[in-house]
């Protein structure tokens, strides 16, 4: 069967946003393979269809009317492991992958417990916490080019900087990761504490993208945030967490200009009383791409 007869219409996208939010896309399919990931590529270009590559749909937020295109969820879920390699899909969970590795006493991953996004996601924007990137474990990337070709380059061909990478710029779409890990017998306990301080210190469990603004020259925004007194503060639907100051919560019925409103007003409050200026790490998605939200 080929890929686009399992096209599906005006698929509703909140249920694949951690945020819960987002109209319909025109058109929406789920890919389990590299091979498919070509096909759907090679598809998409030569019809001209405008596309958007989603993982587990955290660290972004939909356009309340949707998305004018292809929505291509990146289902490529396998884990590969041998003596410290580890291979895998760009649509594994990065949360279980540091899970799984710390329990099996290899470190470099820990730090990925409790993050919800796709290891594709982590790659894609280099995500990052307790002081250690993606980038830093990571050896090679498998991704599919604008022909439809698969194509894996070691780490050193690629660019990673703070929440950014070589695959903002380009058309690539990422299907796997290549990761070193370090045989460590503390991973485990490590790994455990990152997430037992997550869960004190986030709004873990609820309707959230993740941390919506980039720290400043490594300081917590959540930090600034609540010093300003605005924790709690909602517009809409969408609420600054009571437990961290660098996330929007939806509460229910938020929308997303709710959020984008919200987020407005708290970069205008801290820099009216700390003259910090606030950057939104969150990638809002236009319903056209080329367009604003």
């Amino acid at each position: 069967m080929s890929i686009n007869t399992r096209i599906e219409y005006f698929k509703s996208l909140k249920d694949f946003s951690t945020l819960g939010i987002g109209g319909k896309a025109r058109q929406f399919v789920s890919i389990r393979t590299i091979e498919e990931m070509g096909e759907i590529r090679k598809y998409v270009s030569k019809e001209n269809i405008p596309f958007w590559i989603l993982g587990k749909g955290s660290n972004s937020l939909f356009d309340d009317r949707g998305f004018d295109g292809l929505v291509i969820l990146n289902k490529i879920d396998f884990i590969e492991f041998d003596r410290g390699k580890l291979h895998v899909g760009a649509g594994t969970s990065f949360s279980l992958i540091g899970v799984k590795m710390a329990r099996m006493g290899w470190g470099g991953l820990e730090f990925a417990s409790g993050i919800p996004g796709s290891v594709g996601g982590a790659i894609y924007m280099n995500a990052g916490a307790s002081g250690v990137e993606t980038c830093d474990h990571l050896t090679a990337v498998g991704y599919i080019d604008e022909a439809g070709n698969y194509v894996e380059k070691i780490k050193d061909e690629l660019f990673f900087a703070y929440r950014t990478s070589s695959f903002h710029e380009q058309k690539m779409i990422i299907v796997s990761g290549r990761f070193e890990l370090e045989k460590k017998e503390e991973a485990r306990e490590k790994q455990r504490k990152i997430i037992e301080y997550r869960m004190a210190t986030q709004p873990y469990g609820e309707k959230t993208a993740g941390c919506i603004f980039r720290n400043l020259d490594g300081k917590s925004v959540g930090a600034l945030i609540e010093i300003c007194g605005l924790k709690g503060k909602r517009i809409g639907g969408a609420e600054v967490s009571t437990l961290h100051g660098n996330f929007i919560v939806n509460r229910g019925d938020a929308t997303a200009q709710d959020v984008l409103d919200l987020a407005t007003y708290v970069e205008e409050k801290v820099r009216e009383k700390t003259g910090k200026e606030l950057e939104i790490e969150v990638r809002k998605i236009p319903y056209q791409l080329g367009k604003n939200v």
